[in-house]
């Protein structure tokens, strides 16, 4: 016992390094003014007010939120029924797909989100291609189609793997025990199957929404420089302004805001969980 704790550790001090320190960071410039330097902080309240007073910044904050819902709700309803199919195959069919799924997250977000310029700008691959039926050209790039298509491909695929891990965990004799019953196979998915996977939905839903809402090389890439969400706000925030108290409140904003998400999200998971137990 006492050599795994000293094992524990190098752990602990990696994680208070790495972690604790900067969240310290964050709270202490946001709750302060004056400037980067130590020696003139004071205590004020100030940044946050400026946030979420300005209509600029809640209407920033309110477009990066629906972006991120509507990404959520686009890779559960692309997610579900993939991760889906995929679990009814056999083994190595499984293992097959998963390595195809998995395969583009090997190459760097900038790389692949990049990728999609080529194929949404004017002169791309989308455009060329209507444009041989008489069609276009379609301004795709630097709006919000463009924004959600590329989280979406980035996202998806933490979806899908979170969703059949749950699929292939469930004990499949329960849904031939309900089609024993005289459950048709649309009840055998409502009454079992769904609730029996929520699990995995949930954590899906928390692995998407959350890079989702705070991701600013994706917009920026694909909504253009006057594209602005809350990620890019932070971002400028702390490297071209260098209002780091600004940026750590809009940061600590946004914290709250995911922890508040993930706590509703472990709420619905819960009732999930005792629905499928009544059931």
């Amino acid at each position: 016992m006492k050599q795994f704790r000293k094992m524990v550790y190098p752990y602990l001090l990696w994680s208070t390094v790495v972690i604790a320190v900067p969240m310290l960071l964050i709270l202490l410039y946001a709750f302060t003014s004056g400037g980067n330097s130590v020696s003139k902080f004071m205590f004020s309240l100030g940044n946050f007010k400026r946030f979420l007073t300005d209509k600029t910044f809640l209407e920033v904050l309110y477009r990066s939120l629906r972006i991120a819902i509507e990404t959520t709700v686009v890779c559960v309803l692309l997610g579900y029924p993939a991760a889906y199919i995929i679990a009814k195959y056999s083994e190595k069919v499984k293992m097959r797909w998963v390595l195809i799924i998995t395969l583009p997250t090997w190459i760097n977000m900038l790389v692949r989100t990049y990728a999609w310029t080529g194929i949404l700008q004017e002169d791309g691959v989308i455009n060329s291609f209507l444009g041989l039926f008489g069609i276009g050209p379609v301004a795709f790039m630097y709006t919000d189609f463009a924004v959600i298509l590329g989280m979406v491909y980035n996202f998806l695929p933490f979806m899908i793997i979170q969703i059949y891990t749950s699929l292939t965990k469930m004990d499949y004799s329960l849904i031939e025990a309900a089609g024993d019953l005289g459950a048709s196979p649309r009840k055998c998915f409502t009454k079992v199957t769904l609730p029996l996977s929520m699990p995995g939905v949930i954590s899906g839903i928390t692995l998407v929404f959350l890079p989702s809402v705070s991701s600013f090389c994706i917009p920026r890439m694909l909504g253009g420089g006057s594209y602005v969400m809350v990620g890019t706000i932070i971002e400028s925030q702390f490297l071209t302004a260098g209002d780091w108290n600004f940026g750590s409140a809009i940061s600590l904003i946004m914290a709250i805001i995911i922890m508040i998400s993930m706590y509703i999200t472990k709420k619905v998971d819960k009732g999930e969980k005792m629905e499928a137990v009544n059931a």
